[in-house]
């Protein structure tokens, strides 16, 4: 695959994150290796912020599902740089065969708009400052459809189509869009789960390396190298009309 507006490439030295959900799993690993690689600050997000236990992390409050919460965040971290997102919630449930849509709507309200409404909210900021960033870890079943798991392959869908059109979006006000896509990564999500998985880790090192040598899309193992293989190209190239910077 081939994205249409690929950045300059993004350091993580002297950057200034904000690590939604940096209290656990992969997005605590985010914000332990932005450290390491030498951030000039690292804000974690997470609904307890006591819960942050990151050195030389800086806790925010953030609920991404409460605009209240993600405007104030917004309105606080105005030297913001990068953004990464890794806040969503998975449930094993199929679309059709349960008793309400109540499960997909909470994965759609968390893994879509939550994420929506991060970028809209931190979009001007990065704008402001500059060649910035964003970080959308998404999953193979953002396009790999699986019935048992059907309402959070539709929830990941949907951040899939908005991480590239965000991309495609703010590729004006020069700031970088790259999602992540994995298969099994070793987390709460993958506890029961019988195959192999990725340590967070390995997947935060090959994102972060991506970032940096201007990777718009981080495939992150072979299923999923293979499960893309028959989508078909990004047709924005050859559309006449092209965004304008939202800064």
């Amino acid at each position: 695959m081939s994205p249409a507006n690929t950045a300059s490439r993004f350091s993580a030295r002297g950057a200034v994150a904000l690590v939604a959900g940096a209290n656990r799993g992969i997005s605590k690993v985010f914000a332990r290796e932005l450290i390491d690689r030498g951030a000039a600050r690292v804000y974690g997000g997470a609904r307890n912020p006591d819960m942050i236990d990151v050195p030389g992390v800086v806790p925010v409050r953030l609920d991404i599902t409460d605009p209240a919460q993600v405007a104030a965040a917004a309105d606080q971290l105005t030297d913001l740089t990068l953004l990464v997102n890794n806040v969503g919630i998975c449930g094993t449930r199929p679309l059709l065969g349960t008793p309400s849509t109540q499960g997909a709507h909470d994965e759609m309200g968390t893994d879509f708009f939550g994420t929506l409404s991060m970028i809209r909210a931190f979009t001007p900021i990065l704008g402001r400052n500059g060649d910035g960033a964003i970080i959308n870890v998404l999953s193979i079943l953002s396009f790999a459809q699986y019935a048992p798991w059907a309402s959070y392959g539709a929830s990941k869908g949907a951040a899939w189509a908005l991480n590239n059109t965000a991309r495609d979006e703010l590729a004006p006000c020069g700031t970088h869009v790259t999602s992540v896509e994995c298969a099994f990564v070793d987390s709460d999500i993958t506890a029961d789960i019988e195959f192999p998985t990725m340590a967070p880790e390995a997947l935060v090192t090959m994102t972060l390396d991506a970032l940096e040598t201007g990777n718009p899309e981080m495939l992150a193992d072979q299923l999923t190298r293979e499960s893309t293989a028959m989508l078909s190209d990004y047709p924005c190239d050859r559309l006449p009309l092209r965004p304008r910077c939202l800064a």
